[in-house]
């Protein structure tokens, strides 16, 4: 057993894809359109789904915004350095929810950025 992917739902899937793949490198590894449906599916990642986690992105066509809960609480993206990261996030225009530092009660630095639908993304360092 695996895990495959993890799905959000998005309001503006182009800018959502924008994000993802400008701002934190990922690759847009599929998208589908679903007419009868009337939603799209978009599938991003780091490397090839056969072997990788990767992230679903659903758009409804007609939602352009949700409301996220209480229950989801991050995405974790492993970075070579959390400082350089953030400096290269920020000059893509990312928006930063938490500089670099200790986590709480803990010494793992970490940061978070926020996506174009308020999710927040956890960056830590590669151990």
């Amino acid at each position: 057993m695996r895990l495959l992917h993890t799905m959000i739902r998005v309001g503006d899937l182009e800018k959502s894809i924008d994000f993802y793949t400008r701002v934190l490198g990922m690759k847009l590894l599929r998208r589908k359109d679903y007419p009868k449906g009337k939603f799209t599916l978009a599938f991003l990642g780091y490397g090839d789904e056969s072997d990788t986690t990767c992230l679903e992105l659903t758009h409804n066509w007609e939602t352009d915004s949700y409301e996220r809960g209480n229950g989801f609480g991050h995405l974790a993206i492993e970075v070579a350095d959390v400082h350089q990261a953030i400096e290269e996030i920020r000059s893509k225009g990312g928006t930063i929810q938490r500089e670099p530092g200790a986590m709480n009660a803990g010494a793992t630095i970490i940061a978070f950025v926020e996506d174009p639908d308020g999710y927040a993304i956890e960056l830590l360092n590669k151990k």
